[in-house]
């Protein structure tokens, strides 16, 4: 053989070997890899005691994880003052009981949660090109309805709160929090319009609750005056590019905001450049917090992640300085 042509069949096995060794580590390494991640976020009173907030999002349960399930019920040992449930727990029809078993330990902590697109939903086969088009939210008509119902009256049951399109005030590690949240906005069931209003003045923190991360509604809850926000449904991007990060977001939302703490202030989605939003360093003094956690799950038909592990997050609420 020539040379060349053997250095050429030598190099195209060795990119060959390397996108199997990707794929695999992706598939069977990377998306049960779970990590807890930790940030401190400074929007309470002056001289407030600190109040520990555990997030869960985007499980995407089907029957048999095992090693998930028990992993999310050892996050009780974190004893959080309060845990927020960002959605997307189901990925199967008989998944609610497997949830509902995962949740159990943290039940015994106040908490509330709001919905995704995939806890009313089942996953079905499809294109992930579509993530990169308009088209990435609609519902596929072929799609499975799962035992939503049932989710929500064992959350409700544990003693949660169903922020959904509502609005309530809670105690949360001796502070009096306002937490205002809606349903899924990835498939338009968000009404904002029945919980509008400005923040509570009688509270340390207005905390806003959403699935997905879209624009309109993380603008309406800050313009209101919500100091933070919690969010997931991204998956960070599900699959990142190190040193870049993540390509998409499956909503409107900026890749630089694909996962992890940033700032908010209402138009920051269109005030940067072009294709790109404004980034944190460019944020006002008075600007929002926002947490989008990178979850727990990934669809069974895109078993997948890389660069981008599976989490939990524990979000230490801290005093602003005077």
């Amino acid at each position: 053989m020539h040379p060349v042509a053997r250095t050429v069949l030598r190099s195209a096995g060795g990119i060959v070997g390397a996108g199997v060794a990707g794929v695999a580590y992706a598939a069977f390494v990377e998306r049960t890899w779970f990590t807890l991640r930790r940030f401190a976020v400074p929007v309470l009173p002056p001289g407030s005691a600190p109040v520990r907030v555990l997030q869960v999002s985007d499980l995407h349960l089907t029957p048999g994880q095992a090693r998930k399930i028990q992993w999310v019920r050892d996050l009780a040992a974190l004893r959080p003052d309060f845990v927020v449930n960002s959605g997307d727990n189901l990925a199967h029809l008989r998944a609610v009981p497997p949830l509902l078993r995962a949740m159990e330990p943290l039940l015994e902590f106040p908490g509330a949660f709001v919905l995704g697109s995939n806890d009313y939903f089942g996953p079905v086969p499809k294109n992930p090109a579509r993530y990169l088009t308009k088209r990435h939210a609609a519902a596929p008509p072929e799609r499975i309805e799962l035992p939503v119902d049932d989710l929500v009256a064992g959350l409700r049951d544990g003693g949660w709160h169903d922020l959904d399109n509502a609005r309530t005030t809670v105690e949360m590690g001796g502070h009096r929090v306002e937490l205002v949240g809606v349903d899924d906005p990835h498939v338009r069931y968000d009404r904002y319009d029945r919980v509008a209003g400005p923040a509570a003045t009688d509270v340390a923190l207005t905390m806003g609750l959403v699935h997905a991360p879209y624009q309109r509604v993380l603008d309406a809850m800050v313009a209101d005056g919500a100091g933070l926000v919690l969010a997931g449904h991204t998956h960070g991007g599900q699959l990142a590019v190190p040193l870049w990060g993540a390509l998409v977001t499956n909503s409107d939302l900026d890749t630089r905001r694909a996962k992890g703490v940033s700032r908010w202030w209402p138009g920051a989605g269109t005030a940067g450049r072009a294709g790109r939003a404004a980034p944190s360093s460019q944020a006002p003094e008075d600007a929002a917090y926002l947490h989008v956690s990178a979850g727990l799950g990934t669809s069974p038909y895109a078993p997948v992640r890389f660069a981008c592990r599976p989490e939990a997050t524990l979000l230490t609420l801290l005093p602003r300085d005077p």
